[in-house]
């Protein structure tokens, strides 16, 4: 797991003399001095600063500050090629059982008309780190545990470090170029954005990499975002490393998940409909399904069969239990995604090696039912 390996603690702050006591949620009226594993506190009245020291059992200190926080103390360090010590960082709704105060996260992506975001940070040399900016969704408004999606935003990297995956392409986001990673860490699907230079502040509609995300088939409209977070992932080093300033803000008034149907069902009237986005180099390739259902009832439990053209093995997946016989490629649906709902949606991924040119396939069955194509 690449973070959050139980549940938040209590938290208990370590002060220094000058500073006045602040229990977990807080408000820091002055700067506060954090050593504690999982101590937070509230700034501004609306922003979390947590220490989230997960990864090792060596002493980290945060001094949290009006506007953000610094890294005071860190000994600990771990291996480059495993994961980091800690995650650091200050936050805007729920993150396990702590919500910041007045949040209106979770919400369905839906619901969400704009979402935007600022952040700046103080970067120090001698260090093995990345600067993270995190998207957390879930297909149900979660408040506490780990949540199903994260889509991590790389605006620094400093040493033999790497996202979770694999390269799947390049995007162009919020005015930048970002070279894509895809992957899991054994407890939830990954998407990171890594920038080819460092960023030092950057302001941007979050929605812009919600909506790659989803268009990447990783997530529906229907699943929530329940929080965005910034801070460090520090492997080494890393005293010194500050957000200096944050703010997120999230509004409602968006569409209805599952709006009431003017028109067709996209696809004819097939009683499914699937989309495949694929993404394909020289011996390799991805691909996004979405499965719609245009019947009146809902599927609970699906499985998708279809044949890959020659030259193309799946390696892994997501969202979906994918195995492959010959050509014959079988997905079935995995916990989360069970049920689609009259007019809903269910997705997944994979990636695969590729020998020879590219194509996708053509002939889907749902359940033995055969599919159009949207």
């Amino acid at each position: 797991m690449k973070r959050h390996l139980r549940a938040l603690a209590a938290a208990g702050l370590l002060l220094t003399s000058s500073l006045v006591a602040v229990a977990l949620g807080g408000s820091a009226s002055a700067d506060t001095l954090i050593c504690e594993q999982y101590g937070s506190t509230v700034i501004q009245g609306r922003y979390v600063v947590q220490n989230n020291r997960w990864g090792t059992t060596a002493q980290q200190c945060i001094n949290a500050t009006s506007n953000g926080f610094e890294i005071t103390t860190l000994n600990g360090s771990s291996p480059t090629n495993g994961a980091p010590t800690a995650y650091p960082s200050i936050f805007f709704g729920c993150h396990y059982t702590n919500c910041s105060p007045g949040t209106n996260l979770p919400i369905q992506v839906s619901q969400i008309s704009s979402a935007t975001s600022s952040i700046s940070y103080r970067y120090v040399s001698g260090a093995t780190y990345n600067a993270s900016y995190d998207i957390w969704l879930d297909p149900s408004p979660k408040r506490d545990g780990v949540n199903q999606m994260e889509i991590m935003i790389w605006l620094n990297r400093q040493g033999s470090i790497q996202p979770i995956g694999s390269v799947v392409g390049t995007t162009n986001l919020a005015g930048r170029t970002w070279e894509v990673w895809r992957g899991s860490n054994g407890s939830n699907n990954v998407i990171s954005y890594v920038a080819s230079s460092a960023v030092s502040s950057l302001n941007f509609s979050v929605m812009d990499f919600i909506n790659d995300t989803r268009n990447r088939g990783a997530i529906t409209n229907s699943w929530y975002l329940t929080s965005i977070q910034a801070g460090f992932e520090p492997w080494q080093g890393g005293v010194g490393l500050a957000v200096t300033s944050f703010s997120a803000n999230v509004n409602g008034g968006g569409n209805p998940t599952n709006p009431p149907p003017t028109t067709p069902p996209p696809g004819g009237t097939s009683g499914c409909a699937v989309k495949y986005t694929a993404n394909s180099w020289n011996n390799g390739f991805t691909a996004d399904v979405q499965i719609t259902n245009n019947g009146s009832s809902t599927i609970n439990g699906w499985t998708l069969t279809y044949n890959l053209p020659g030259g193309q093995t799946v390696t892994n997946a997501w969202n979906a239990t994918v195995s492959q016989s010959g050509s014959a490629v079988t997905a079935r649906n995995v916990s989360h995604n069970g049920s689609i709902a009259p007019r809903g949606t269910a997705s997944f991924g994979y990636q695969g090696t590729l020998n020879g040119s590219y194509s996708s396939p053509t002939n889907f069955s749902l359940n033995g039912t055969t599919c159009s194509r949207n």
